[in-house]
């Protein structure tokens, strides 16, 4: 199976590494892939968000298969102009990825498919959650215990531009609930709690994730939840003409009165990929490809092993996403380790490997259990290097649940 994966983050690196241990795969291409990715197939030199060019470059190579990571060009129609000339996609069409691209037409779509989720307000008044409507890289939802905080969200929110959603404060514990969908069914893919704020002690502003562990307790447990939760928005998107085809992924707060969803999301997560893939037993591409021709199933569970995934940033991260050109030292004494370095914003100048980005790598290490993989990733972490480089120092620590 020729095979063209979409997107140049640690995440599409995750999935990279685990498609290439498919059987079932002849060639794996990216577009525009990464410094690591490239050492698992062939890197191509067209952006993710360029419909002709992905268009162009799947037909050229003869794909079977096309992966999209990223959620942008998802909400802007990739996986429409593809399937358009008769390619498979795993991942949504522009309809479908509105779950994302809009927080107000998934409240709504939530509402008519009976899902729980945080209920609207109608004045931003602390405690409260601001969102921005539209994508915003994981840095468009502010949590306000204050007044100050209110005032804050609101400025920053606005100047992302769009319309804002204002929800109430659930208390609990967060989860990424991950599901394969065909359009018609979903199936459990397996759960990872992502770190989003900048510092330890979840301090500073929100990220796109500083780190994550998996596996997640979810009860009623994944299968469950994926029946309460993600079958029925699976359903109402099919209705509305809209059926969705790739992983969606539900932001779950696990309250004292049950589950209720924070947001939906077209995609797999960031860094919840880094930590759940390494886990997952089964053919993952054979897995994709059955979920884009519609008829998935449970080929791919959760393994016995956890994995913790610790991010290494720039050091404006997440006010600035554009730190290049600084040498990064350690990748394979990190490997060497038994860790699992996925390059999220890296490039090769002049035969080095560089910064180039804001979320820079993404370390795991997998062990028997969450402690021992918590204390291998951290070891791994202490043998890279590159000026700046700031990163958490708690990913899984003192977890309950």
């Amino acid at each position: 199976m020729r095979v063209l994966l979409v997107g140049s983050g640690a995440r599409e690196h995750a999935l990279a590494w685990r498609l290439a241990q498919s059987p079932s795969l002849t060639e794996l291409h990216a577009a525009p892939g990464n410094p690591g990715i490239a050492a698992l197939g062939r890197c191509h030199p067209v952006r993710a968000d360029d419909h002709d060019g992905l268009l162009g470059l799947a037909v050229t190579l003869e794909a079977d298969l096309v992966v999209i990571g990223p959620e942008a060009p998802l909400v802007a129609g990739v996986a429409d102009s593809l399937r358009h000339a008769g390619i498979a996609v795993f991942g949504p069409s522009a309809a479908a990825a509105r779950i994302e691209g809009s927080k107000l037409f998934a409240k709504e779509v939530l509402e008519a498919a009976g899902v729980a989720t945080a209920a609207t307000l109608a004045v931003a008044r602390a405690p409260c959650v601001i969102k921005a409507d539209g994508l915003a890289a994981g840095k468009g939802v502010f949590v306000c215990r204050t007044q100050a905080e209110v005032e804050d969200g609101l400025r920053k929110a606005t100047r992302l531009g769009g319309r804002l959603l204002v929800e109430e404060l659930l208390e609990g514990q967060e989860v990424s609930l991950f599901a394969l969908c065909d359009g018609k069914r979903a199936a459990a893919l397996g759960a990872a709690r992502d770190f989003k704020r900048v510092g330890d002690g979840d301090e500073g502003p929100n990220t796109g994730g500083m780190g994550a562990f998996s596996p997640v307790s979810t009860p009623p447990g994944a299968e469950a939840l994926v029946e309460q939760v993600h079958q029925p928005v699976l359903d109402e998107l099919a209705r509305r003409g809209a059926p969705f085809v790739g992983c969606l992924f539900a932001g779950l707060m696990l309250t004292e009165d049950g589950p209720r969803v924070l947001e939906f999301n077209a995609r797999f997560g960031d860094p919840e990929t880094q930590a759940l893939v390494p886990r997952l037993d089964g053919d993952v591409l054979e897995a994709l490809a059955a979920a884009a021709a519609g008829h998935v199933d449970d080929m791919v569970r959760e393994g016995e092993d956890a994995a913790v995934t610790v991010v290494l940033a720039g050091p404006d991260y997440p006010e600035r996403s554009d730190y290049a050109g600084i040498a990064i030292e350690g990748v394979n004494e990190a490997e060497a380790a038994g860790a699992l370095v996925f390059h999220g914003g890296t490039a090769m100048r002049d035969g080095r490997l560089v910064t180039n980005g804001g979320r820079i790598l993404s370390v795991t290490a997998l062990a028997p259990g969450l402690e021992p993989a918590r204390q291998r990733a951290y070891e791994a972490v202490e043998r890279l290097r590159f000026e700046g480089m700031r990163y958490r120092r708690d990913i899984g620590a003192a977890v309950d649940g």
